[in-house]
């Protein structure tokens, strides 16, 4: 007999889009299945790095707010990342710390103030039953989340909680300030070039890196469009290639699209290179109309600063966090 969740959250109302997801889904590429996983890396790492959560913990990744929870018993909480006027039993709650949301009170995300998406973790990590490896939701493809088919939190809906996050014990804590980022300055946006760069023409290469580009409407956890002057390649025709988190593709208008986590696994564009993982985790805090700037870093220097950035992530949590 399956065990009853020792605990929950409860949607008492849904929002525009929250989706459950871990690190990802990895190995399954070649399947024509997409990794999923947090759109912003660094603030999902650090809400589970709150809570002395596992690494790969699954969190609730919050699109623009909208989002109201209630706790069904004390649960153990932490919230980083976007702004989205998020309040706890109406008072208002700053992102990037740990708190406890009292049994029967209510979590309420409302409109976004600065970044797009805020990961809420609990003590612990979210309950689910994996699907290929991971709780990771991609829409798209109908697959993971919290029922494992792959939909957003809906009106009415529980979220099992583990064992740990029952508890409202804890130490009050906090992210470092200087770990937090201001998702309401431009952003500058660290790009490996490669595959076909040296296709494209001198005056579009030298317009990649030396113009402010303006995040487009059209952005999603698929890919983000950054609208400026029109980059021209000489290739005309490619066979469908791998596409990596960071690919940036330029269709024949010219306009560059940033491929995200829930990217299809091929492609056929020309490619300028690769955003880094912390660029994309950037991008992906962008509202619509924001500025962005494209630099280049040779692909060393991108792998230190991954490693420099993320190590502390890896290490396995103390006992009693």
């Amino acid at each position: 007999m399956t065990s009853r969740p020792l605990g929950a959250l409860r949607v008492e109302k849904a929002g525009p889009l929250a989706t459950l997801q871990d690190s990802g889904r990895f190995g399954v590429r070649r399947l024509g299945v997409t990794q999923g996983g947090p759109a912003d890396l660094h603030a999902f790492a650090w809400a589970n790095d709150l809570l002395g959560n596992a690494w790969q913990a699954a969190v609730l990744e919050v699109t623009l707010g909208g989002l109201i929870l209630v706790a069904e018993q004390d649960t153990r909480l932490a919230l980083c990342g976007a702004d989205l006027s998020a309040t706890l039993d109406g008072t208002p709650l700053s992102p990037w710390q740990a708190f406890t949301l009292p049994k029967g009170k209510a979590l309420t995300f409302g409109t976004p103030v600065a970044g797009v998406r805020a990961y809420l973790a609990v003590s612990g990590g979210f309950n689910a039953e994996p699907v290929l490896g991971s709780l990771s939701c991609v829409t798209r493809e109908g697959l993971g989340g919290h029922h494992g088919d792959g939909k957003p939190l809906a009106t009415g809906d529980r979220i099992a909680v583990a064992r740990e996050a029952t508890s409202a014990t804890g130490s009050h804590r906090e992210v470092p300030p200087e770990e937090r980022i201001d998702y309401r300055q431009p952003a500058t946006l660290a790009l490996m070039p490669g595959a076909q760069i040296a296709d494209f023409s001198g005056e579009s290469t030298f317009r990649a890196f030396h113009t402010d580009w303006t995040v487009d409407t059209r952005a999603d956890r698929m890919g983000v469009r950054l609208a400026g002057p029109r980059l021209d390649c000489r290739l005309e025709s490619m066979i469908s290639e791998g596409i990596a988190l960071g690919a940036l593709q330029v269709p024949p208008d010219g306009q560059p699209i940033a491929l995200l986590n829930d990217r299809q696994t091929i492609g056929g564009y020309p490619r300028l290179g690769t955003l880094t993982p912390m660029a994309c985790s950037r991008l992906a805090q962008c509202q619509p109309g924001q500025q962005v700037r494209l630099r280049p870093v040779d692909v060393n220097r991108a792998q230190a600063d991954y490693l420099r950035q993320f190590r502390r992530f890896w290490t396995a949590p103390a006992s009693g966090q």
